[in-house]
């Protein structure tokens, strides 16, 4: 939460909250979560009135959708109440042997599936995932293979849903090209300072600007399907069962949109591979843990093995190595730009997290053999 927020809108906050709670009295609100873009808290409630709501939950998740940057986030809404459905429809065909769920949508006490507040702020509900909890970063190789398979679960639910279906609320979002282009604006308008930290990201995105097209280049021509994919698959976007320490649900579906599942597997291993975390100011020690990798992709594989092609895994090394660099972009552009995207907590700190990024980056390249190996032999695992 920024505290310009904080300060103008915390005594608004049980107001907001109230029009979403029609089953109970609010006890507490606390904020929630790291996130970059939206603002987002959790509810409890007490003195509970659930009455043609038995199944009702005790606390749900508030968020202020940053309308900067999903310029419709009553498109947003709509594609999160497709999703869920769909996804709601498929668990009850399925004969799943473990838990799994899918956040749904809390609608008002007029129905509707958000509400604006008198300043302007869209505001919208969605239910906890109780019993549940999440990580910053990976533990050990058993909670890795747990991501994978969040993930390889929710591209499996969603596989059969057209991606027409939904709407494209972020263009762009995940087209490593424009990222580029968008960099050379600013770059083209700004003087960077003189500084080791400044030319080493200079330098090195200079040095990898010709094969930031690949993907787009591959699905151009055919190689590559276009699916839906989360968008955001990072390690604390998963939720872990409590008691069995089992991955439960994959949350923060605002970015749901049409693409290539290479940018989420891509964004997943990013996030579980770095033991340290993109907010880390050690950004020479940052290193891609094969370990990690491995797990993850043992648990993606194995519940994503229905409709992944010779072409899709033949791109994935490309895909790990492609994200690294795109976020590490994102954070350098915006950096050079005035910090004018990413939630900032002081002046540095977007180029600090694009120093991970591209330290991380190496780390990838210089480990491609056991990682294209890595994803051989599952595939090979998968064929069998």
């Amino acid at each position: 939460m920024t505290e310009n927020f904080k300060t103008q809108n915390a005594n608004n906050l049980v107001a907001i909250a109230d029009q979403f709670a029609a089953w109970g009295e609010i006890s507490s609100i606390h904020p929630l979560g790291n996130g970059n873009i939206n603002d987002t808290f959790l509810v409890s409630l007490n003195n509970l009135n659930r009455g043609e709501q038995p199944f009702a939950p005790t606390r749900f998740v508030l968020q202020r959708i940053n309308t900067q940057v999903f310029k419709s986030p009553q498109l947003v809404m709509q594609n999160m109440r497709i999703l869920s459905e769909h996804v709601r429809e498929r668990l009850q065909r399925m004969s799943l042997n473990r838990r799994w769920e899918i956040p749904h949508v809390i609608l008002t006490r007029e129905a509707q599936n958000y509400w604006q507040s008198a300043d302007g702020g869209f505001w919208r509900a969605i239910a906890f995932i109780q019993g549940s909890e999440s990580f910053e970063t990976l533990q050990d190789v058993k909670q890795a293979t747990e991501v994978g398979y969040a993930l390889g679960m929710f591209h499996n639910l969603i596989s059969d849903l057209p991606p027409d279906n939904l709407v494209d609320t972020l263009e762009g979002f995940h087209i490593t090209p424009r990222y580029l282009q968008y960099y050379d604006k600013v770059l083209a308008n700004t003087r960077p300072i003189d500084s080791a930290e400044i030319n080493y990201c200079l330098n090195f995105v200079n040095e990898r600007r010709a094969w930031a097209d690949i993907l787009e280049v591959a699905k151009s021509q055919g190689k590559l399907l276009l699916r839906l994919m989360h968008g955001d698959p990072k390690v604390n976007n998963v939720m872990f069962d409590e008691t069995t320490g089992k991955a439960v649900s994959i949350v923060d579906l605002d970015t749901v949109k049409p693409g290539l599942v290479h940018y989420d597997i891509g964004d997943c291993l990013r996030s579980g591979c770095n033991r340290t975390g993109e907010e880390t100011q050690q950004w020479e020690s940052v290193h891609f843990e094969i370990d990690l990798c491995q797990g993850i992709l043992q648990g993606y594989f194995a519940a994503a093995k229905a409709f992944l092609t010779e072409n899709d895994c033949a791109y994935l090394y490309d895909a790990i190595r492609l994200i690294a660099f795109e976020l590490g972009l994102r954070f350098f552009s915006d950096y050079l730009a005035g910090n004018v995207y990413f939630k900032v907590k002081h002046l540095q700190h977007n180029l600090d997290r694009a120093l991970v990024q591209f330290k991380l980056t190496e780390s990838i390249e210089r480990q491609e053999t056991t990682i294209r190996q890595l994803i051989r032999d599952f595939r090979v695992t998968v064929i069998n």
